[in-house]
This record gives structure tokens, sequence and C-alpha cells, in this order.
């Protein structure tokens, strides 16, 4: 009997180790990730910062501002793109092309093949519920949000909110007009993969 006591308090002892451990590791991991994004946003704010110094004269046809962010969007790289601006949620961050884990892990993430800021159609954005789009449900109809590419801003209206499934793919579909759509999961304080999509359409003002 005390053998097998010993063996059990070895056990206990080797599992409160083997938890302290994983908590550790947890924790690590979320220090590496929150210093690479703030290197990132760091690197997308000095971009955008010196895109709006050499940002192109008033008098530069809307074709070539398309041509110019469309070039610079679609690189394949991680070069930041911009930055959105959503005062209503507080949110002010770079925003990079793509939407992997890579890109989601340090930035706000535009969707491949959808349009860039200057051209009629969707743009896609996309960011995790509890990093860069945390409060993105505090946004209503008629909230302004700006985003700035180029060396331009470009400001656009919440036209509607949504709450959709993942096989919901309209709200990616392309737009006659110059359209803004952010997405990210939901619900926002949901354990585990959520199983819905929380989603705002925004239209560009003159």
């Amino acid at each position: 009997m005390r053998g097998m006591g010993a063996r059990k308090k070895r056990v206990v002892a080797w599992s409160q180790y083997a938890l302290i451990a994983a908590g550790l590791s947890a924790l690590a991991y979320c220090a590496i990730a929150f210093g690479e994004a703030t290197r990132y946003q760091a690197l997308a704010r000095e971009q955008v910062r010196k895109a709006s110094v050499a940002a192109v004269g008033p008098m530069t046809p809307r074709s070539s501002v398309a041509a110019s962010t469309s070039k610079h969007v679609f690189n394949g790289g991680m070069a930041p793109l911009g930055r959105i601006d959503v005062p209503r949620a507080h949110i002010s961050v770079g925003v990079a092309e793509g939407t992997s884990p890579t890109v989601l892990r340090v930035a706000v993430g535009h969707l491949p093949g959808t349009a860039v800021p200057g051209e009629a159609g969707n743009i896609v954005l996309a960011a995790h519920r509890d990093t860069f789009f945390r409060h993105l449900g505090q946004l209503k109809t008629g909230d302004i949000i700006r985003l700035i590419a180029s060396g331009r801003q470009y400001v656009y209206t919440v036209t509607f909110t949504d709450i959709v499934s993942p096989n919901e793919t309209w709200v990616l579909e392309p737009s006659s007009v110059q359209s803004l759509t952010l997405v990210t999961c939901y619900p926002f304080y949901y354990v585990g993969p959520a199983p819905q999509r929380f989603v705002v359409r925004a239209r560009r003002t003159a």
C-alpha cells in the first residue's frame, strides 16, 4: 500500500510539472506572437508614413492610383499594404496581403483576388476576433472606416452588419461600387473554433 501511495504521489507531482511546463510554453508562444505583431505593426506604420510623404499629386488620374495600389497589394509577400482605422471600434492597424495564419497573426489580412482601394469592387479584409477585430461588433450603420493605401485615404460608411455561416460566400462577391467588407469569427468570446462569422459592409463615400 505504501508503494502504491508513493507511485500516486510521483504521478501527481509529474502531472503538476507537466501542467506548469504547458502553461509556460503557452505564455512563451503568446509573448513571441505579441512581439511579432508589435514589430510588424511598427513596420506598417512607417511604411504608411513614407507612402504618405511620397504620395502621388492630387491631379493624378484615379486609374493610376488604383494601378499603383494593385501592384503594391498583389506582391505575394508580407509587405504592409496600408492601414485601416475604425474609430468606433478603436482599431488602427496595418494591413497585409493574404489571410494565412502567418499573416493574421501580425496584421489584418486582405483576401487575395478581391478589389483594392480606388477600384470598383469589394475589398475584403479579415482578422482574428481575439486580436485586431475584437471590438468589431461595436460598429453601427453610419460609422466611418478609413483605409490608407499608397499614400491615399479612402473613407467608407458602414451600410450594415450581419452574422452569417462560414459557407455564406455572398459577402465575398464582387460589387459594382467601391465597397469594403470586414470579416471575423463569431461569437467574439466563443471558446474554440467559432461556428459563425461577423460581417461589416461599408460603401465608399464621395
